[in-house]
């Protein structure tokens, strides 16, 4: 057994991501699309891939923002808790920094 712990734990040499999530309206939301991607609206998640390495082993992927205006207006309409679906706005947003995209975005 090695007398180093932290040694052996490191051996896979594994990198950390970093992801930024932010709660925002309605109002930053729709700069941000206007801004960005040229659309003058609030939608329910925007995400913007960053891919910056942060030191040798870690790499920033990107920022997701998600609109609390728009998860409350989602929820209601089906019916179910706001934080369910800003939980699922942001892993949905996780997936586009992760390349994962909407098939009419495919081109």
């Amino acid at each position: 057994m090695s007398k180093n712990p932290k040694k052996e734990c490191n051996h896979g040499k594994k990198k950390r991501i970093y992801i930024s999530v932010t709660l925002t309206d309605d109002e930053e939301v729709r700069a941000l699309n206007k801004k960005y991607l040229n659309r003058d609206c609030p939608t329910d998640v925007l995400s913007f891939n960053i891919d910056e390495k942060m030191g040798a082993e870690g790499l920033y992927l990107g920022d997701v923002v998600v609109n609390r205006d728009q998860a409350e207006r989602q929820a209601k309409k089906v019916e179910k808790g706001v934080e369910k679906e800003i939980s699922e706005l942001t892993a949905h947003g996780i997936l586009h920094l992760l390349g994962v995209h909407h098939e009419k975005d495919e081109k």
